[in-house]
């Protein structure tokens, strides 16, 4: 089936999001969700997110923490910039390792900022973000978003907006080091980009390319470029489908796109 599309206002968001994300009446969107009807929870949460600020320097706890804290899951997530503004930066780590003190004392002070490690990026990179990674995305870029199903996140630092901050809950689940995750780089088509316990991502322009894959899905079928079609469902950008079987997936010529599963095994 197509996944429903659920826009969601962002201070950091953009008024010029594509017409193809449904009409958005001057509306600052920041993410675009994608979701089941009639409330069903799926496994994993699909995003798009266009920003023309930076957003929070944020962190997300890992299952075991979030247990701790009456939540159903932590958050892991992957990202894949489709979009980048010549200057565009990623915050993804520290430059140094800080410890639980000197965490909460930058956080206050705003030193936080300046020790992040600003990465450059372009369309065609890709970062997986661990749980517990100290994690900002700046200002000049779309990019997609695949998550663990879970809306958590707990803010270090968000450059004097009025918004909560979290320092007790952020501070006690950050690994505040140096960004070394080898499921990261420039993007090729055709290959896996990440795997972790929660879910798989796949870059392709063709089904062969998931031939060998596990039938039973579930998998989320986001296209970039071109067009997608399940039986009588047709994606294309803007657009997420939700399949059973990748195996009879038709990938127009010239097409690329991102498919996601929970089949990690």
């Amino acid at each position: 089936m197509k996944l429903n599309k659920h826009l969601v206002d962002k201070p950091w968001g953009r008024d010029d999001v594509p017409p193809v994300f449904g009409a958005t009446d001057g509306r600052h969107i920041g993410e675009v969700w994608f979701e089941a009807p009639d409330n069903v929870v799926l496994p994993l949460l699909v995003k798009w997110i266009f920003t023309s600020e930076k957003l929070s320097i944020q962190v997300h706890p890992n299952d075991p923490q979030a247990h701790e804290r009456g939540l159903g899951s932590g958050k892991e997530e992957c990202w894949f910039v489709v979009d980048a503004e010549p200057g565009a930066k990623l915050g993804i780590g520290t430059t140094r390792p800080l410890n639980a003190d000197e965490l909460r004392e930058a956080a206050l002070s705003g030193a936080i900022e300046s020790l992040m490690d600003w990465k450059p990026v372009a369309a065609g990179d890709f970062f997986y973000i661990p749980a517990g990674t100290v994690h900002a995305i700046g200002a000049g870029i779309t990019l997609v978003e695949v998550q663990q199903f879970a809306d958590v996140t707990y803010r270090l630092f968000d450059y004097g907006r009025p918004r909560e901050l979290h320092l007790v809950d952020g501070v006690a689940v950050s690994n505040a080091e140096p960004y070394a995750d080898v499921r990261s780089g420039k993007a090729t088509i055709g290959h896996l980009l990440a795997s972790s316990p929660h879910f798989k991502l796949w870059y392709v322009n063709n089904s062969q390319q998931l031939a060998d894959q596990d039938a039973s899905g579930p998998y989320f079928v986001v296209p970039l470029v071109g067009q997608i079609s399940s039986g009588a469902q047709i994606g294309q950008m803007g657009d997420c489908l939700f399949v059973d079987d990748v195996r009879h997936l038709a990938i127009s010529e010239g097409s690329q796109c991102l498919i996601a599963s929970t089949v990690v095994g």
